[in-house]
């Protein structure tokens, strides 16, 4: 799923005041309605066509069939996937400077995360977890249009407000998120304090890689008023204010990068005595849409288009569940994506929005990951975060599409696609996972790998990651996958 970004804690720097006024002037007043968007949206479209077209070799190739200067269709042009565009990432930029091999070097070292990329670009990663991780490169014009949509739109406040809002220094903001990488809002937030470094004392980004009585005491210490999280993670930690043992007092709470249910959501809102508002972003677009009262997402349809269609490419209708979604994104020019195929399933709503907005209102189907409990070796149950578990393989141990599965109190297994190096990659699965679940305080948790494959939701056809009920995904281990018992990966 590409829902994993929550809502930035956007400020606009304060070196660059132009270019995200003029982005929060054009944001405010610029699309007043939906006709008005749509004639802005489909300009923007020509000229990316057009950029792309002169710009980067693969589109020149990609697109060399469609007629030019706008005299196409929305469906005249063809589709592109994660997989194409990182195979043929040289040509993909239309700054020919973006190389994978600088890329790469630039995002291994940890402390380049909210740095600027060749001193005019922020990097981002996506997650791996369904076979193929994503590097997107967001060029100045993209920042400037993101932090505008988050102001203005997902916070609400107008041209003449966010100045005010930015120096104030009556909120503290908490991020409680994966660290360990370029993701979008961690290095959001890392941008923001490299350029505003008196920000550090409003605006802290808290790992959930922690056990969570660190993490709780992270927060009991800072005492934020706004909090960001996903929410998995939000669930949890409203069980721990329920309990007395986490002692916030919210204004707000912000999430994303899951699934919200309406329960999760009551229960939040109770637990907390704040509201909970959603956001859907994304490492290829970061603020696509925003929520409303009536709990829909508005879409910023005049800077992101959207396209929920079935397993033929084929537009879904109204209030049907898409088998994916195409997504075009209009600010960046810099790494073009142009009915890119994000995987993420969506509907849009029959009706007008209840709110009032005219922005079109969409309901996502994000990732349903379990949190995991287990018995600890401190006796107490321990529970662990599922963004936390794709994190420490994802990026540890360099492992995508796998699946964990927990089988009791004290044993999860491990599920690996086929793969060259199979073997190894379990290794390396095996001995992150074992670092982990020390810290957790579960080394007598045990690891098996028996050489199954993932098996895929049988409702949705999607790759759930972290699962605590085996019975819903239960499949017979792949004779002779491995070769290698599960014992020999035990993990005690």
């Amino acid at each position: 799923m590409a829902l994993k970004v929550p809502p930035a804690f956007t400020s606009p720097p304060l070196d660059d005041l132009w270019s995200h006024t003029a982005a929060i002037w054009d944001v405010f007043f610029n699309a007043a309605t939906p006709r008005a968007a749509g004639r802005r949206a489909r300009s923007r479209l020509i000229q990316l066509v057009e950029f792309a077209r002169r710009r980067s070799p693969f589109y020149a190739r990609h697109l060399r069939e469609v007629a030019p200067y706008g005299a196409f269709a929305m469906d005249d042009l063809p589709t592109v996937s994660k997989h194409e565009l990182m195979e043929h990432f040289d040509d993909w930029a239309t700054d020919h400077a973006v190389t994978r091999a600088a890329v790469d070097a630039f995002i291994a070292r940890a402390e380049n995360i909210g740095d600027s990329f060749l001193g005019r670009y922020v990097v981002w990663t996506s997650s791996g977890s369904t076979g193929t991780p994503g590097i997107f490169v967001q060029d100045e014009r993209a920042l400037a249009l993101y932090d505008a949509l988050e102001l203005v739109r997902f916070r609400g406040l107008g041209p003449m407000q966010w100045l005010p809002h930015l120096l104030s220094a009556d909120q503290r903001y908490a991020l409680v998120a994966a660290t360990g990488g370029p993701f979008a809002g961690c290095a959001t937030a890392a941008r923001l304090l490299r350029a505003q470094p008196w920000l550090a004392a409003s605006l802290r980004v808290i790992s959930i890689l922690q056990p969570l009585d660190e993490l709780v005491a992270a927060l009991n210490e800072f005492q934020p008023t706004c909090l960001a999280s996903y929410p998995s993670v939000a669930n949890v930690l409203a069980e721990e204010q329920r309990a007395g043992r986490l002692r916030l007092r919210l204004s707000e709470l912000w999430c994303g990068g899951e699934q919200l249910s309406a329960a999760v959501r009551r229960q939040t809102e109770h637990s907390f005595g704040c509201p909970m508002r959603e956001a859907y972003g994304a490492s290829e677009f970061m603020s696509i849409a925003w929520s409303c009262a009536e709990g829909a997402l508005h879409v910023n349809s005049d800077w992101v288009l959207l396209e929920p269609v079935d397993a033929d490419l084929q537009p879904t209708p109204p209030g049907q569940i898409s088998h994916t979604t195409l997504l075009t994104n209009l600010a960046n020019l810099t790494q073009p994506l142009i009915r890119y195929d994000i995987g993420d399933r969506m509907q849009r709503l029959l009706a007008p929005c209840a709110c009032g907005s005219e922005f079109p209102a969409i309901r996502v189907e994000g990732r349903t990951d379990d949190t995991l409990e287990f018995d600890g070796t401190a006796g107490h149950m321990v529970k662990l975060l599922p963004l936390a578990l794709a994190t420490v393989l994802e990026e540890g141990a360099d492992a995508h599409g796998f699946q964990l599965v927990r089988c009791d109190s004290a044993t999860i297994e491990l599920r690996l696609p086929s793969c060259e190096q199979r073997e190894y990659t379990a290794q390396r699965c095996r001995q992150q996972l074992r670092r982990f679940l020390r810290r957790q305080h579960l080394e007598n948790v045990q690891v098996l790998w028996r050489g199954a494959a993932p098996t895929p939701d049988p409702v949705s056809g999607k790759l759930r990651c972290v699962i605590a009920a085996p019975s819903t995904v239960d499949a017979a281990p792949v004779a002779g996958a491995s070769g290698i018992a599960g014992e020999q990966f035990g993990m005690h």
